[in-house]
């Protein structure tokens, strides 16, 4: 009578054991898995990111024949406006934007510079009403529309859909080392603080949301910031 008790006594071991062993390898899976999906997460953006601006791209086109027509109606120059900007680990690209200003903008910069003191913020200067925007040029910035040709630094590689806005050097020449950190990921067309009142954060907050951006923002994350950007665009808050 006291035998079957002692047959199972004799098996709990051997389930336990089972058991564990199903664990270790589950977890082990698991791992594997997690590691695979992060080796492959630099594929899968890039992927993403020519799939979504090639689509982009050819449904702007017709826009984009309606801004280079109002670029050229209002003023003589070029329709695109290329500048250096410092991308992933300080490597430089040029960044390409509708132009929306007069020609020789740069040269007037540091004229407004000397004259308007307080539209120096940190290491930028931005200025509300700047003489040098042209009438087409206020329009596009309102909306962000200047912006819209970066999508080719997209298609090339140079940029990514989501990702801090890649800084000119004579603003990095002036970064402290936290600032710095903003180089250690590829730029990006939107990022958190162009969905948090983009000009209207002070030069410290942006570099505080890039942080935050590289350090805590997961990929549903960065669909969020996706999908802020929009109504972001259409209000035109901060954008001038």
């Amino acid at each position: 009578m006291d035998n079957p008790p002692l047959v199972i006594a004799a098996c709990e071991p051997k389930v336990v054991c089972i058991g564990a062993r199903m664990k270790r390898v589950t977890r082990r899976v698991t791992l594997q898995s997690y590691l695979t999906l992060v080796a492959l997460q630099p594929l899968v953006r890039r992927s993403l990111d020519v799939a979504l601006t090639a689509v982009g791209l050819l449904c702007l086109a017709p826009l984009f024949l309606l801004v280079a027509l109002a670029i050229r109606l209002e003023s003589r120059g070029p329709l695109f406006f290329a500048q250096e900007r410092l991308g992933e680990g300080g490597r430089r690209f040029k960044m390409w934007k509708f132009r929306t200003m007069v020609v020789n903008a740069d040269a007037l910069k540091d004229q407004l510079t000397k004259q308007h003191a307080a539209a120096v913020d940190g290491v930028r200067f931005k200025m509300v009403q700047d003489p040098r925007v042209t009438r087409v040029g206020r329009v596009l910035r309102k909306f962000s529309i200047d912006e819209l040709p970066q999508l080719f630094n997209v298609l090339r590689g140079d940029m990514t859909l989501i990702g801090p806005r890649p800084p000119v050097w004579r603003e990095v020449a002036r970064y402290d080392n936290r600032a710095l950190r903003r180089l250690e990921v590829k730029p990006g067309l939107t990022c958190l603080w162009q969905v948090s009142g983009r000009s209207d954060l002070s030069f410290d907050q942006q570099v505080a949301l890039d942080i935050e951006y590289i350090d805590r923002t997961q990929p549903r994350d960065e669909l969020r910031i996706l999908l802020r950007t929009i109504p972001a665009v259409l209000t035109g808050r901060g954008a001038y």
